[in-house]
This record gives structure tokens, sequence and C-alpha cells, in this order.
């Protein structure tokens, strides 16, 4: 990377746009397993694959066969950087094989080649909601240590296969969205370790065992990743929404602070070189234990990260006395009256974004990239074959202008913005394709049928200008 160079780029997960989920060797992983869905219909769980579903990781938007061409666009584009994630059921099928499938290993040394290729940077997350569905039965998942170990051992393979030529990774997308302080939905404790939230009998211990678990993996990630290479850069992505007060009631402004803070702990384990003694004296309280021994907190001393990404959506408003019959947001917390909403009811407050990034960064002191932020929206073809996505280009601009303040008037040490998703691909929430987030118009809908055709949208260009305009900032 070039001194002050802005990593300007998207974002991208396995499951949600390779396919392939059956070749070459590859695995069931938890997502092959969730069905299609919708705004109103959440997905199905299903044990099995079962023949009247449809199960959109399947084929997700055949990345697997099309990256090249992805990637040309991309580099169209002008993209400094690419995050990719690895899905683990490609390189160990089962998770706890003795030996690697080295079709999945190619596969992804072959994407990495590729975008050195067109000069885009590669950042490769580790885990993305992606796990062989038979450490979730076989091992309980991330309740087990074995689970632990087996992770590690995965992160050493793609360590060592792209040595080199990866020098940005991420160990994990999003964990902290497992509280053991709040009640959860099944889809989002089953996308993050495969369990659903309404089946864990002990489901405060069942939460903190495995948020624990998953924090002690990515610190010893960490240490494995600069042993086998000293340049490797590590960090976590997470991904945080602000809670505003009501009012300057003291108790709403409290109540703005917890919820706020409720899902930094994580973060403070891996920067402040052990697990924070205020949660486990939360945990306590609650009749919560953890295992932690001398070789875990060495762990955490010696595995702190380099940098935090930043997955930014939305804001919302911290609970209040009487709120019982508001509206609340994806991730919890009241919908704010001042916000226009998206069709998918996440607010679209892009000063929330400054506010995060001051937040993370005067916290932690450490570099910053946003590694997720988009506007999910129903494109419409015209007439001509075009896509006039002029609302996504206004939210992504709204929240650019918001980071630069932030870096230039504030000081935040952000290093890049990379855009969610760069190119139309399932929505993990969801699992619809019409709720598209690209620049890159995919021809797939959600009754399976299409052509897969890759067309350029409006904000193609738009971007495009935007990156050639701005190589660097700085404060």
């Amino acid at each position: 990377m070039k001194k002050n160079e802005f990593l300007w780029g998207g974002s991208i997960a396995a499951h949600q746009c390779e396919g392939a989920w059956n070749k070459d060797g590859k695995g069931v992983a938890i997502m092959d397993l969730v069905t299609q869905g919708s705004y109103e219909t959440p997905r199905k769980i299903c044990q099995t694959i079962e023949s009247d579903n449809y199960y959109p990781s399947h084929d997700g938007i055949d990345f697997y066969h099309r990256y090249k061409e992805d990637i040309a666009l991309f580099a169209e584009m002008g993209f400094k950087a690419l995050r990719i994630s690895i899905d683990w059921s490609r390189i160990y099928p089962n998770g706890d094989e003795e030996e690697a499938n080295q079709l999945g290993i190619q596969f992804y040394q072959n994407v990495v080649d590729e975008l050195l290729k067109n000069k885009i940077i590669p950042i490769v997350t580790l885990y993305h909601f992606e796990m062989p569905i038979h450490l979730v039965r076989e091992y309980g998942s991330w309740t087990s240590r074995k689970v632990v170990d087996f992770y590690l051992k995965y992160c050493e393979t793609m360590f060592e296969a792209l040595k080199g030529k990866v020098h940005y990774w991420v160990t994990f997308n999003e964990m902290n969205h497992i509280d053991p302080q709040t009640e959860a939905s099944d889809i989002f404790t089953y996308i993050i370790a495969g369990l659903k939230y309404t089946e864990m009998e002990n489901k405060k211990q069942t939460l903190a065992t495995i948020s624990y678990n998953m924090t002690l993996a990515s610190v010893k990630a960490v240490k494995i990743a600069r042993r086998i290479d000293p340049v490797n850069q590590v960090g976590c992505v997470f991904g945080l929404t602000p809670a505003y007060p009501l009012n300057c009631d003291p108790q709403n402004v409290m109540n703005s602070l917890k919820e706020t803070d409720r899902e930094c702990y994580q973060i403070d384990a891996m920067c402040m070189g052990k697990f924070p003694e205020y949660k486990l004296k939360e945990y306590s309280a609650q009749g919560i234990e953890l295992e932690i021994s001398k070789a875990d907190q060495q762990a955490f001393e010696e595995g702190k990260i380099d940098f935090i990404g930043l997955n930014y959506y939305s804001s919302s408003v911290a609970h209040y006395e009487g709120d019982d019959n508001n509206e609340e947001t994806l991730f919890g917390g009241v919908q704010n009256p001042y916000l226009e909403q998206s069709k998918w009811g996440w607010a679209i407050d892009p000063i929330g974004l400054r506010y995060m990034l001051n937040y993370i960064y005067r916290r932690y002191g450490l570099p910053i990239i946003i590694t997720e932020n988009g506007l999910g929206a129903v494109d419409q073809l015209e007439v001509n074959g075009s896509i006039q996505d002029d609302y996504r280009i206004e939210y992504v601009q709204k929240h650019i202008e918001q980071m630069e303040k932030a870096i230039v008037e504030d000081y935040v040490d952000c290093f890049g913005y990379l855009m969610w998703g760069p190119i139309d691909l399932v929505s993990a929430t969801t699992g619809e394709m019409k709720k598209r987030y690209g620049f890159i118009y995919v021809d797939k809908n959600d009754d399976q049928t299409g052509t897969l055709e890759r067309k350029k949208k409006k904000s193609f260009e738009w971007y495009q200008e935007i990156i050639t305009q701005n190589p660097t900032f700085s404060a």
C-alpha cells in the first residue's frame, strides 16, 4: 500500500455470494441450512435439506465461478481493497479433519491472486457466519474448547496458504451480537454460532461461554498470524450501533451509555490484554461462571489486535420508561422519530457513523477501517435497462462526508472505507435478493429466475469518481 493511500473498496461474504455449496469437497455449513425469508417472514433454520424449501447460500450469485468477472468490475471502479471471507467448510468440510481440502485452499489462492493481479489488496475474514454444521452437532459449537482448537488449526492453514499475499486479516465478523444480557432471536444466535436461542437450556451461561470462547479464539489466532508472518496485521470486525438518549433526563442518558457500551466488552478484551473485570463481575452477579486459565490470561496479553473493523448501518434510541409500545430496531433499542428508515426498518443516520468513529478511536486509540456500510433497497430496471439508484448514492455520499469529518476535523485514524456489498448478494438476515446493496446489479430474483448477468448501476460510475477524486484522507 502506498503511504497515506486510503483503502477504498467493498466487502462481501462467502455464504452470501459464492454458491457452489457442495462443489469441490465443500462440507455443509450452518448457513446452507437456512431458507429464504423476507422482512415479514423470518428465515427458517432446517436440520436437513428439504426439497420444498429454497436455500439461497446454495447458489449465492455464483461468485465461485464468476470471481474473475466480478473482480474485474471492482478494479474498473478503482477498488484499492476488497474484504472477502473464507468458508471454513471449504477448507475442513467437517471442521475436525486431520487434512485440509486442497481444492478449497486452491480456490481462495486463485481469488487472492486475481485480486493482486488487479492491484486490489485482499482483506480476509476467517469467520463470517460460515461454520461446518458438524462442529455444531458433534461438539456444541463455540460452547466447546475443542472448537476453539479446530478454528485455530483452520486459521493456521490459511495463514500458511496465503502467506506473503495477504497481510490484512480479520478473525471474526460481528460476534458482538451474542450478549447474555439481552434476549436474542434464533436467527442471530444461529448465524453467529449455529445454535437457536430458543433451544438453549441455560441461555445466559451458554451465550457467555460462546462469547468468551470466540474472543479467546480471536486473540490466539492473532499470535499465530504474527508467528507465521510478522508483517501480518490482524483485526476483528464489530457491528456497532449508537443508542442515543431520548432526552437529557439523567436516567435516559445512563441508559444510552449502557446500551451503546453493551457490546464493547469483547473489543476491550482484544485491546486491553485481558478479559474485562467489569464483565466478569457482571457475570458473577448473575450466576455465570467462566473457566479462565493462566494460559488464557497469557493469550489475551499476547494477542492484542492491530486494528478495529467497524460495520455501521444505523442508530437507535436507548430504551426508556414507557417505551413498551415503540417499534424496536433490528439490533435492539427504539426507533428514532427524527430519522428516516430504509424499507427494512433501519434508521438512516450518517452522523451516527461519525459518532461511532469518535467513540471507538478515543476509547482504544487503534486504527479503524469501516468494513461495512450501505443501503439495502429495491432497485428498478428502467425501460432502457439502466438502474437509477440515486437513493444509494445519497446514502453513501452522506456517510462518506461524515467519515471525512471524523478523519479531518476529529483526528480519527480511519484508513479505509469498504462499502457493503459492492455487488448484489443474498441478504444474511432475510435471505432475499431484492434487498440490494450493490453498485453492480445481478440479474437474480427471489423466485430463482434470472441470468446472473452483471450490470452497472448509476452508482457504479459515481463511486468510481469518488475513489479517483479522493485517493487520501488526512487530518
